[in-house]
């Protein structure tokens, strides 16, 4: 089939990495690998910041008309496509054009990640959030990858057609590496952005303050405008066990992540975090909080430890048991690389992908 993929938050095009933007073109790989024809709709982004931007709301507007008419006219005739999917429609980020075009063209749409809350219903969130209940409304089927989106979409419209389709990643750089671990090295992998990720790394570096009596090491792989405010947070710890690399490329990460020994990261805010996932599948167990989406990516006890919201000593003391009993380590070791490489691949997301796009063509 010819589809258009559309992503409002950020292009698979976009210069800045992120976890939307690895979705976004996981969600295309696994698309494409089916023998469907992908093409990006519009790099168009409907971001708004704050629920006070109803100016920039108005320039989104005007610009998606402009799209709207660009896309009818592009793909008009024997170009007509015949699915739309938007990936990641929210109350920030409202999908402008997918609505308009499905109906323009006379195709399902299928809206992936999206999320609803009640309590974003201000401002001109308020109106972005009307829209998305349109959308969700008349989708073939929203696909949910939490159980927490998925049970809002369904509170805000109980007729909404949802189907749960897991987190995944691309497991092969991770899994074409034989885990060698350091003893006792704890890597983290985050970008350093104000708020949920800057939460994170002064958690991180409180709940290591609590045990500076253990043999750790932490390699910090990660860049961005608050690194200044990352160093000073973990400046009252001994220099010489905190290595700072920056952003790295995937190959880079691949490497650092198979001479890891477990990956710490509190993954405040987190949808769900594929930075998990990648982890796991080089073989390294997690330690997290429970919170967010971050249970729907790590299992407890399986896979990694998952501590209580907010607790640095339940955190520190989680890692403290990862690295005196090597045996439970290597365990949870274990069972991550197979979680992540049996559960949690881009095949396997194919597969069900094909599943629900064929049950939506009927």
């Amino acid at each position: 089939m010819k589809i258009l993929f559309y992503s409002p938050l950020k292009s698979p095009n976009h210069p800045v990495p992120s976890g939307d933007r690895l979705m976004a073109r996981l969600i295309v790989r696994a698309l494409t690998s089916l023998g469907h024809e992908v093409s990006i709709a519009s790099e168009m982004r409907s971001f708004m910041r704050s629920a006070d931007m109803r100016d920039a709301f108005k320039a989104n507007k005007a610009e998606a008309a402009g799209e709207i008419e660009r896309i009818a006219t592009e793909y008009s005739g024997t170009s007509a496509p015949d699915l739309w999917f938007t990936y990641h429609p929210y109350y920030k980020a409202p999908d402008l054009l997918g609505p308009a075009l499905s109906r323009h063209f006379d195709i399902p749409l299928i809206n992936a990640e999206t999320s609803y809350s009640l309590r974003r219903n201000i401002g001109v969130w308020e109106t972005s959030q009307e829209m998305l209940l349109e959308s969700i409304k008349s989708a073939a089927v929203n696909l949910c990858f939490t159980r927490r989106d998925r049970d809002g979409l369904k509170a805000a419209v109980p007729e909404a057609r949802l189907e749960m389709i897991a987190p995944f990643i691309d497991t092969a750089p991770y899994l074409k590496r034989a885990p060698s671990p350091e003893p006792g090295r704890l890597i983290t992998v985050a970008m350093m952005r104000p708020g949920d990720k800057l939460s994170s790394y002064l958690a991180l570096a409180e709940s290591l303050s609590l045990i500076r009596h253990l043999p750790w090491t932490l390699s910090i792989a990660g860049d961005g405008e608050c690194r200044q405010d990352v160093e000073r947070a973990f400046a009252a710890l001994d220099p010489n066990r905190i290595e700072w690399l920056g952003a790295l490329p995937e190959d880079k990460i691949a490497d650092l992540l198979s001479r890891g020994s477990m990956f710490v990261w509190p993954g405040h805010g987190e949808a769900y975090g594929l930075a998990y996932l990648e982890a796991q599948a080089a073989g390294l167990p997690v330690v997290a909080e429970a919170i967010a989406g971050v249970p729907e990516v790590v299992e407890h006890g399986r896979t990694g430890l998952l501590t209580a919201q907010g607790d640095r000593t339940a955190f520190a003391e989680a890692i403290s048991d990862l690295l005196r009993k090597g045996q439970s380590r290597e365990r949870l070791a274990s069972e991550a690389r197979i979680f992540a490489s049996e559960e949690r691949s881009i095949s396997g997301a194919a597969e069900n992908l094909r599943r629900i796009i064929d049950t939506c063509m009927r």
